[in-house]
């Protein structure tokens, strides 16, 4: 484990005010293997110095031991210990602002009544302004049952809440995308669709998120079969684009082609499926999935509807056996599973100069620093190692694009797109073992997959306009 500001807290002591003091405190933080932080000066007192002490923990309990040691160091008193991500959530991470100014009797008439009115009549006669002269035009709702929650699982809605509202946050700051959370009471696939389908006059995209499977690709497709604005499940295809940038630039590194290479894969839901359809889009020939059964393959008789379509598609040998098993001679794994879904000894199977994506979740199907020399590129889910597959950047970008030209869908050729322009940002000379995606702070990758996802859906023929045309401003 590593500290991280995920679980950090400033702890407001009262020390005694005279030299080294403040060292005892110090020390007792980093005796717990805590990392000191930030120290502001609050207040001086007579015979006292009040002090903010910014510490940073593996845990909650790590973090509840560090408290307990500052608690024990003579002459320190804590006044009161306050849970910086807490505070970050307080109120609520996203609020909504007017754009307009309503400072006059002139701005009140024409924000609101009576000269509302004109828009909503011009809107009525022609539908499609709507895109012009509402939010439409950059707003997506964040949608969730609360069943999938990270790796909480079935949490509810309210506890949803935070989760969609961080995703609203990212929306905004890395696609300039107003996003909103609807978190929904309740898990029948009918109601869902029909309740968004009943708010989607509202939006100009629809992006599904936390919902288990296999409802979420029921929900998906009738979405979009009903809808005509792009309905993206994030844990699906976002996933997918990320996981699809980083191996074609891993290929780069090892020096593979991605017809050619074998792939084996753990994780044969929402993620795994969309993965698997963005690797044979980008050209992959043999892609072998495996769940907790071992291989899916035509005619294995436990296998759910989703899973017999995807053993249909992948497993071009009918091949069976375990994940490890069928690791021998194959030069990617990709995992989006659960950990100790693979083995050492399976990635010594390997082919030569093999690329192993172990992405679940704190803990990764295998150990990364246990296959370092025996797997050339690795990556992961995790923000403490290189490699980091993160969904932002692909959301906020795919979403950016498909709204720039009124997408009716978001198809694969798009998510294809998305995915080369995410690899594309890191340069072929500065790639390495150790960099094969980019930071998703990297501020050029969501306007080039914007470009990319925008220009695609021109050629497919989703897009409502294109770019080249200027913007509507006559009603």
């Amino acid at each position: 484990m590593h500290p991280s500001a995920s679980f950090s807290a400033a702890i407001r002591v009262r020390i005694e005010n005279h030299p080294g003091a403040f060292a005892r405190v110090a020390a007792a933080i980093g005796e717990t293997g805590g990392l000191l932080g930030s120290i502001d000066l609050v207040r001086v007192e007579r015979s006292t110095k009040i002090r903010d002490v910014t510490v940073l923990a593996d845990d909650e309990r790590h973090l509840q031991a560090i408290v307990d040691a500052v608690h024990a160091v003579p002459g320190v008193e804590v006044v009161h210990v306050s849970d910086r991500t807490f505070l970050a959530h307080l109120g609520g991470k996203i609020e909504v602002r007017p754009r307009v100014p309503v400072k006059t009797r002139d701005d009140l008439s024409m924000a609101y009544t009576p000269g509302v009115a004109r828009v909503s009549r011009a809107i009525a006669d022609d539908p499609e302004k709507v895109w012009n002269l509402t939010i439409k035009r950059h707003t997506v709702a964040v949608v969730s049952d609360g069943t999938a929650v990270l790796g909480l699982g079935d949490i509810g809605p309210e506890a949803a809440m935070p989760v969609m509202e961080g995703k609203a946050v990212l929306f905004k700051e890395f696609g300039g995308v107003d996003a909103f959370p609807i978190c929904l009471a309740t898990k029948d696939a009918d109601e869902i669709v029909r309740t968004v389908a009943a708010i989607a006059p509202a939006f100009g995209g629809i992006n599904l998120e936390d919902i288990s499977a296999p409802r979420c690709f029921e929900i998906e497709r009738r979405l979009r079969e009903t809808l005509d604005i792009p309905v993206f499940h994030d844990d699906q295809h976002g996933t997918a684009i990320v996981v699809l940038a980083a191996l074609l630039n891993a290929l780069r590194v090892v020096d593979k082609r991605i017809e050619d290479v074998r792939i084996v894969t753990t994780g044969c839901g929402a993620a795994g499926m969309a993965v698997t359809r963005a690797l044979i889009a980008a050209g992959a020939t043999y892609v072998v999935g495996c769940d907790e059964g071992g291989a899916l393959y035509r005619g294995r008789t436990d296998l759910n509807d989703a899973k017999r379509e995807y053993a249909e598609m992948t497993n071009p040998d009918n091949v069976r056996g375990t994940a490890d098993e069928l690791l021998a001679g194959a030069d990617v794994f990709i995992g989006v599973s659960v950990p100790g879904a693979i083995s050492v000894e399976g990635v010594r199977r390997m082919a030569e100069r093999a690329i192993v994506f172990a992405m679940a979740n704190p803990t990764p199907e295998v150990d990364p620093e246990s296959i370092e020399g025996l797997a050339e590129v690795i990556a992961t889910g995790r923000s403490d190692y290189p490699n980091q597959i993160n969904n932002v950047l692909a959301f906020p970008g795919v979403f950016r694009g498909a709204l720039d030209v009124r997408a009716r869908t978001i198809d694969e050729a798009m998510e294809v797109a998305a995915a080369r322009a995410i690899a594309a940002t890191i340069p072929v000379e500065e790639l390495s073992a150790d960099y094969v995606i980019p930071s998703v702070f990297n501020r050029s990758v969501a306007p080039a997959v914007a470009a990319a996802v925008a220009e695609a859906a021109v050629e497919t023929g989703v897009a409502r306009r294109s770019l080249a045309v200027p913007e509507e401003v006559s009603v």
